[in-house]
């Protein structure tokens, strides 16, 4: 019964905000949408080549005429690591506004002349917008579902038992003050020819219940006998 519907979507208003703020025209849609996708992935690499820190919960982004605000939110970090980051935020907004001011990539398909002038008259008029990017630090870091599934990844490569990785992953989540953990792998998992699924549980996720605080996420891993996907419930409050 609890599957029908994002668990995030579905608590929109009530106990969930939106990732990306901001509001576009329905030409500019899915420009804006690209542009998000470049901006997560762009950190996310650049995070992960620089310092190694593999525990990036989400990114938020808010979207104004002439700013965008980025918020990283970030788990499983030293106060050195931490510090580290503060200091290469700098280095890190130059990158991404070097990336946004080349333009979207566009299709490999020729222009005529009208598409040609528009898309250079949105290229004149548009305003130069500056990027603000600010860490928050999750102390709890196994109280955030992606970064757990990440971490359920991680055992999964290193060809330890989904059973045990769920297992560790359920216990890292109680201990960061969670209410319950669900988590549902897919896939041809530890190896066997015919893919199936499997989840388990531990504690309260009460997904019917909208005012019920949960937290989702997922995660896809490339193993050597093919993908799996991660989904993790977790169950923080109750409002």
């Amino acid at each position: 019964m609890g599957q029908k519907i994002h668990p995030l979507g579905f608590r929109l208003g009530t106990t969930q905000s939106h990732d990306s703020i901001w509001f576009a025209q329905p030409r500019n849609y899915s420009e804006n949408l690209k542009e998000d996708k470049i901006i997560r992935g762009w950190i996310k690499n650049y995070i992960q080549k620089t310092s190694g820190v593999e525990g990036i919960g989400r990114i938020k982004i808010k979207k104004r005429i002439d700013r965008i605000q980025v918020i990283i939110y970030i788990g499983l970090l030293t106060e050195d690591k931490f510090e580290e980051l503060q200091k290469r935020i700098k280095e890190l907004q130059t990158n991404v506004q070097k990336k946004l001011n080349m333009g979207l990539p566009t299709e490999d398909k020729p222009l005529r002349i009208e598409e040609l002038q528009t898309n250079v008259q949105k290229k004149v008029n548009c305003v130069t917008r500056k990027i603000n990017i600010t860490i928050t630090r999750i102390l709890n870091g196994y109280s955030d579902p992606t970064i757990l599934a990440k971490f359920i990844a991680g055992q999964l490569t290193n060809r330890i038992s989904f059973r045990k990785a769920t297992k560790k992953a359920i216990e890292l989540a109680q201990q960061a003050g969670t209410k319950g953990v669900q988590v549902q792998i897919a896939g041809r998992i530890d190896g066997k020819e015919i893919a199936r699924v499997e989840w388990i549980r531990e504690g309260r996720v009460p997904l019917q219940t909208i005012r019920a605080k949960i937290d989702y996420g997922s995660y896809t891993v490339r193993t050597i006998f093919g993908v799996l996907g991660i989904k993790v419930w977790i169950f923080l409050n109750n409002d």
